[in-house]
């Protein structure tokens, strides 16, 4: 008789079995399932990822640049400040 795993049970297997760096053999053996089961369980988790597109690349993207530019005109902004505090004051 097939023992009945939880969803929480096959998403941590799935989880240590690609980001631990062990392979699927120790993975399955240190969860007390067998390899194959394993395998089966990364292929459905991966099917349910969406696949990248080109769109969501470019949104990415965007927001990386967006956060990079706040960070540079914050950066613009002590420079300025600083600037004024130190010309005006005589040696």
């Amino acid at each position: 008789m097939a023992s009945q795993h939880t969803a929480e049970f096959r998403q941590e297997a799935v989880r240590v079995a690609l980001t631990s760096g062990l392979n699927r053999k120790q993975v399955a053996s240190d969860f007390g399932v067998g390899f194959s089961t394993l395998s089966r369980w990364i292929q459905l988790e991966r099917r349910k990822l969406p696949e990248p597109t080109a769109q969501s690349d470019l949104e990415a993207e965007v927001t990386r640049l967006r956060k990079e530019n706040r960070l540079l005109r914050e950066e613009r902004d002590v420079l300025k400040k600083a600037t004024i505090f130190f010309a005006g004051q005589k040696p």
